[in-house]
């Protein structure tokens, strides 16, 4: 298959993102949101060209999900991006963010939704840094200690003549020794008590 110089997926995709600003365009042209239908659209915070509060990017840095629903003020659809006023923590804020920047649009009412693949803009800004600090998992898996190379608290204080050496078991050398020592005294006892009989005998006589 030879390789698509037309960039087809990326016209697609920009194709689809034309329903979301004919969605909103609707929207403001019937001067609100027909039935009961309402929007999410989720968005990358950092996309060149989004305008919102500093606030919102410093507790949202990657993306967030906005509801177009009942209270909205100041809805436009422009060819290349909306604007609109929400409330987030019942303070307004002003929001202009491009159609592209947007990554996903759903209306819960009619099950419809539609998933963006980040654009090509984004790819190097949402992929982590190459010294960026390890993640939870890296950290267990490299401060987990070795058991083997682990030793107490009572056998790193104790010194080293403290150390239990193991007791040597006797060798058959040492038994051979040990036997010859028991002859010797054997022998020796014997010898007493022969002494002492022969004197008997000679007092006797």
């Amino acid at each position: 298959m030879s390789q698509d110089l037309m960039n087809y997926d990326s016209m697609t995709q920009l194709a689809l993102r034309g329903v979301i600003r004919d969605a909103i365009r609707r929207v403001i042209r019937e001067n609100g949101l027909p039935g009961a239908h309402h929007f999410y659209i989720t968005f990358l915070t950092r996309f060149p060209g989004v305008d919102i509060d500093e606030g919102l990017v410093t507790k949202y840095p990657e993306e967030v999900t906005i509801v177009l629903e009942h209270q909205y003020w100041d809805l436009k659809a422009h060819d290349d991006s909306f604007e609109v006023t929400l409330k987030f923590g019942g303070v307004p804020k002003y929001l202009s963010i491009p159609y592209i920047a947007i990554t996903r649009f759903h209306d819960p009412s009619v099950g419809f939704a539609m998933q963006f693949d980040p654009p090509e803009e984004m790819e190097d800004i949402l992929a982590p840094a190459p010294n960026s600090p390890p993640t939870l998992a890296q950290l267990q898996t490299e401060s987990a200690p070795k058991l083997k190379s682990v030793k107490s608290n009572e056998e790193q204080a104790a010194p080293k003549s403290a150390k239990k050496t193991p007791a040597k078991k006797p060798t058959a050398t040492g038994k051979v020794k040990v036997q010859k020592e028991r002859a010797k005294k054997n022998d020796a006892k014997k010898d007493d008590a022969n002494k002492v009989v022969s004197l008997d005998a000679f007092r006797k006589k």
